[in-house]
């Protein structure tokens, strides 16, 4: 009797094993899909036109404040801001 417990036991720690094992795969892939998408998108960052913008200091601070209220740097911040305008005025034609 002290065998067979054994023999289910091993037997439901290696069915145990199999799950971990599958799920672990899993998350391999996914982490290399993550991966590709992260160096995807930096390779995008890459692409992007730089430019050089003066603004008063006083516009300066409004817009820090506001890309802190959103949690944005100051560039996504202005990058969110023009993409908004543009959309506005694509959908007024």
């Amino acid at each position: 009797m002290n065998n067979s417990m054994n023999d289910t036991e091993r037997k439901d720690l290696e069915k145990k094993e199999e799950k971990l094992q599958a799920r672990l795969e899993r998350l391999k892939a996914l982490e290399e899909e993550i991966k590709e998408r992260e160096k995807a998108v930096k390779e995008k960052e890459k692409t992007k036109k730089q430019m050089v913008l003066r603004l008063s200091p006083s516009l300066w601070n409004e817009i820090a404040k506001w890309a802190e209220e959103d949690f944005r740097s100051i560039n996504g911040q202005v990058e969110y801001l023009l993409s908004q305008c543009v959309n506005e005025r694509r959908k007024k034609r």
